[in-house]
């Protein structure tokens, strides 16, 4: 693999990861669009592994006090802080993708690389997010984040398996739809993604060990750098972004990166 492929598919998943425009589609695409060979699962890990680092550098300070508020709850036999209760929700949100991808593994492999398949589910996806964006009261933070609104999140973020409907995306329609603010249900989006990203990187580890995978280390090291580092920016940005435009702006593109799909692959 060349500098330049991995370059680029660092900046692709620092930018994707967060937004709502799903960031395995993206990294399936680029080298179909290049014709570039696949990169392999080593790079992939790297990328994600860059964007895990960007969440956890810029949400240090949440994570202390969420950290904090957990321990604190288990020895609580009444009030829960705040903190506590967003951290057990966290906790529970995170348990629906995990399942699913343990039963749904197989079908995840043999159709990941399907353009149709990201085209569909870029545009559906899409529309839901518009109506949820639209629809949604905006109202609440998610310290009022009751635990069925966390599973119901969580049930969304399984959903993301399919490629193409964006993680991000998918938690965020999720969020919006039960009445968080856009900032809010976006914050919760970025948070969730920390025990998610963490264990898919690590089950992704573990089947490169297995498969004795070559790792070319300062590559590797380079990816992880330039995608924590676009990511960092990307997240601070479009939670200013969001408060203000909306989601408008990213239905449009994954609508119409759905059509371009569908048109040349169909």
């Amino acid at each position: 693999m060349g500098i330049l492929h991995a370059f680029l598919l660092a900046v692709v998943q620092g930018i994707t990861e967060f937004l709502p425009i799903s960031s395995s589609a993206h990294l399936v695409l680029l080298p179909i669009i290049m014709q570039w060979q696949d990169q392999g699962v080593v790079i992939d890990i790297a990328a994600h592994f860059g964007s895990l680092l960007a969440v956890l550098i810029y949400f240090r300070k949440d994570l202390q006090k969420l950290t904090q508020g957990w321990f604190e709850s288990l020895g609580s036999s009444g009030v829960i802080s705040d903190d506590g209760r967003l951290a057990w929700c966290l906790l529970w949100a995170t348990l629906p993708i995990m399942i699913a991808a343990l039963l749904l593994q197989i079908y995840i492999v043999e159709y990941v690389r399907d353009p149709i398949v990201i085209g569909s589910a870029s545009i559906v996806f899409g529309v839901l997010l518009w109506w949820a964006d639209r629809q949604g009261k905006q109202t609440q933070k998610i310290t009022q984040l009751t635990t069925g609104g966390a599973v119901l999140i969580g049930l969304a973020q399984a959903v993301a398996l399919i490629p193409g409907a964006s993680r991000s995306g998918v938690t965020m329609t999720a969020g919006l739809w039960l009445g968080l603010t856009r900032v809010e249900a976006t914050r919760f989006s970025f948070l969730l993604a920390i025990p998610t990203i963490f264990a898919a990187s690590f089950y992704a580890s573990y089947c490169a060990f297995q498969q004795a995978a070559i790792i070319q280390w300062g590559l590797s090291l380079g990816v992880v750098i330039c995608s924590a580092a676009v990511a960092l920016l990307c997240i601070h940005w479009f939670i200013k972004f969001v408060s203000t435009v909306g989601m408008l702006p990213f239905v449009a593109y994954r609508i119409l990166l759905g059509i371009v799909l569908l048109v040349i692959y169909m």
